[in-house]
């Protein structure tokens, strides 16, 4: 067999697990980065008041979330912690494993997902401090962006629950715009 017969399996491309990865630590780290001097600067929730970007559109305010989107199933931030840990193993069987990176728009939309899953894992796991109270851990989301129009108020959100949305929208617009490559050619292998 020559390297160019047809029925041999295509590999995921080395730069699919350089545009997964990269993406899935440094959304994480930018998340955690964020989270961290944020509440250092603001403190815990109610400690300070809103700092407007943009008064009265845009604000920075810490909140905790015990939930998940919108505080729906406050209390069961376990399940949640153990659901994420299934998705991100889901996520990378499906993209090494059943070589799914092959599509490049796949794997940078799941890199943004599994950067969301770690920013708010790591929360959800207690592995945050409180800031100025050494020793003392929580185990809530934190969150710090506000948005608000008139008297609607958005609930706070952080920098993983943005990469999860702009992942999911990317996954939406993948699944409405682009065929699947066969399951062994080259397409999409670029």
């Amino acid at each position: 067999m020559n390297a160019t017969d047809s029925s041999l399996p295509v590999l995921v491309p080395r730069s699919r697990y350089v545009v997964f990865f990269g993406m899935a630590v440094l959304g994480c780290a930018l998340d955690l980065l964020t989270k961290h001097r944020v509440f250092l600067w603001r403190g815990m929730p109610g400690q300070s008041p809103i700092w407007w970007i943009w008064e009265p559109y845009v604000g920075i305010e810490t909140a905790l979330n015990r939930g998940a989107l919108f505080g729906m199933g406050a209390g069961f931030g376990i399940g949640f912690a153990i659901l994420s840990i299934v998705a991100a193993l889901g996520i990378v069987v499906w993209l090494f494993g059943f070589r799914a990176a092959r599509d490049r728009l796949l794997t940078f939309a799941l890199g943004c997902v599994m950067g969301g899953i770690g920013g708010n894992l790591y929360d959800r796991l207690g592995l945050w401090q409180v800031p100025g109270d050494p020793g003392v851990f929580r185990n809530e989301v934190r969150d710090w962006i506000l948005l608000r129009y008139q008297e609607f108020t958005w609930p706070n959100f952080n920098v993983a629950d943005s990469l999860l949305v702009c992942g999911a929208g990317l996954l939406l617009w993948h699944g409405l715009r682009f065929e699947s490559p066969p399951p062994d050619s080259e397409a999409g292998a670029g």
